[in-house]
């Protein structure tokens, strides 16, 4: 049971990271051209010229 004064701080510290991450994504704008991202893999432009 002393190992849960450990890991329930570690557990609550990274789940506030991953959140911190989260909301700094959405700042920067991370999630605006969600329809570019899924055009761009039907683009062909890594095939040479034939």
């Amino acid at each position: 049971m002393d190992v849960l004064v450990f890991l329930v701080p570690v557990a609550l510290g990274l789940g506030l990271i991953g959140l911190a991450a989260f909301f700094w994504s959405l700042n920067n704008r991370q999630y605006e051209d969600l329809e570019g991202a899924s055009l761009r893999v039907l683009s062909d432009d890594d095939l040479p010229d034939a």
